[in-house]
Order: C-alpha cells, then structure tokens, then sequence
C-alpha cells in the first residue's frame, strides 16, 4: 500500500507542475503592464458592444499575440468573426477556446450555433459507450480544474490512510481501507483526465478548414484523384504533415484524404 501511494505522490507532483506551466500558457501574463492592459479590454468589449467589430477583433488579436491567450479571450474574438459572418474563423476561435476550457457552456453552446452555419453536415461515428462517457466526464473541468482535483482527492487518500496505520479499532481500519482505496482510484482517475488535457493542448492535431471549398485527394499531388469536396469551418484531424505543401486528414465520418496545407489553420 506505501509502495502505491509513493507511486502516486511521484505522479502527481507533474500534475501540479502542468497546472502551472498550463497557467503560463494560456492565461494572460500579470505582469507590470496589466494596468495598461485592462483598458485595453476594456476597449475591445466597448468596440464589440457599439458594433465596430473589426476594431475589437484588432485589439484583441494584439492582446493575444502580446500577453497571452485565455479561452474567454478566444471566445469574444469568435463572436467578433460570428458577427461578421466570417464562420470558419469563428469555429477556430471556438475551437481554441474549448480546447483550453472544454467546461465552460457558453464556448460550447457558440460553437454548436457556428457549426449550424456551415456547408458541411457532420454525420457523427456511433463511438462506444465508454469512450462517450469518457470524453464528457473530460470536459466537466479545464486542466487546472482537473490538476487541484487530482492533489485533493490523492490528500483524502493519504488521510484514510492515516487512519488506517493509527487506528487500533478494526472497523474503523476497514472503512478507512475501503475510502483510502476509493480516493486512490478517483486521484489515478482525475490525473488521467488533467494529463489528457494537458496533451491534447500540446498535441495538436486537429485543423479548421479556412478556404470555401477543397477537393480532397487521393494522393499528395494536385493530379491525384478527386475523393470528395469539403467546405470552410470543417474540422479535421491531421494524420501525415510529414510533406512541405500537402496535409493528410481524416473527417469525423472516417473518410481520409490529402489536401493542401495553405487551406486550414491549426486548432
């Protein structure tokens, strides 16, 4: 039982270090211009209040590039680019948005009402059971949600634990056993979760289509075979970006194929 317990402290000490090295990321730098910076999305927020949304756009594309990016950050420039009916930059906003808080409803709920404007209708794959359940219990929490959460529930597990060495009474020792071996399982379980994410904000292999239209090939080359033909705001996932002007992907529907890569963005 110390020998597990051991084993976890060393997993979850990177935990902690990924909610912080997360923070530096894809939170806004509080820095000694953080004073300047308030007005500034200030400013943006009255642009985008008075409808002079290529003004806001602007202003917060430059705190973006120039302090950090956070998710409300990403969602208030998607509602920008909504606004203008320029939806494929609006889901990769989107997209960029809930892939740094998949928790927060209002980011989801924009990017469901984006997607009801594109060409494409995604036909979803029927995915297992436990791969659904899976994917939602991820989004319940952001990866700093999921890093405090694994250091709680490892702190409840080492304190049944202490009860379970100290304790002279037996049936105190039993239940204590029984919570100390729940709360090891949830901790492995939300450090799973808070890794997951941690990587998919690493990984990313995930693209917007940006440009109107795009046949997909069969091959790597513009004489290859026309496969079919996607339109902007589909996402995609990369599998090849081995080669300098082609991209392999693959849709939510499992067709593969090759495009060029000057025709979407990175999520």
């Amino acid at each position: 039982m110390k020998k597990i317990f051991a084993l976890l402290l060393i997993m979850v000490i990177p935990v902690l270090g990924m909610a912080q090295e997360n923070d530096g990321m894809m939170s806004l730098v509080a820095d000694s211009t953080k004073t300047n910076a308030l007005p500034t999305l200030a400013e943006a927020d009255s642009a985008y209040i008075q409808g002079d949304y290529l003004t806001a756009i602007g202003i917060y594309e430059s705190i973006i590039e120039n302090q950090g990016v956070n998710a409300t950050l990403y969602m208030n420039l998607g509602n920008c680019w909504l606004k203008r009916d320029e939806v494929a930059k609006a889901i990769l906003c989107y997209e960029r948005a809930y892939l740094i808080d998949p928790s927060d409803p209002d980011i989801k709920f924009n990017l469901e009402l984006a997607r009801t404007k594109t060409v494409d209708k995604v036909n979803q794959v029927n995915q297992l059971f436990i791969v659904v359940w899976f994917k939602k219990l991820l989004a319940v929490l952001d990866v700093n949600g999921w890093a405090i959460m694994t250091v709680i529930l490892f702190a409840a597990a080492i304190l049944f634990t202490g009860v379970l060495l100290f304790s002279k009474k037996r049936a105190l020792r039993k239940i204590s056993f029984s919570f100390s071996v729940f709360f090891l399982l949830l901790s492995i379980l939300s450090f799973i979760f808070a890794t997951t994410q941690m990587g998919n904000i690493r990984n990313r292999d995930t693209a917007i289509i940006m440009s109107p239209s795009v046949t997909v090939k069969s091959t790597p080359t513009s004489s290859g075979t026309d496969l079919f033909i996607i339109h902007e705001g589909r996402k995609v996932q990369i599998l090849d970006s081995s080669m300098k002007e082609w991209v392999e992907i693959r849709l939510e529907d499992g067709n593969t194929g090759w495009v060029p890569v000057n025709v979407m963005e990175i999520i």
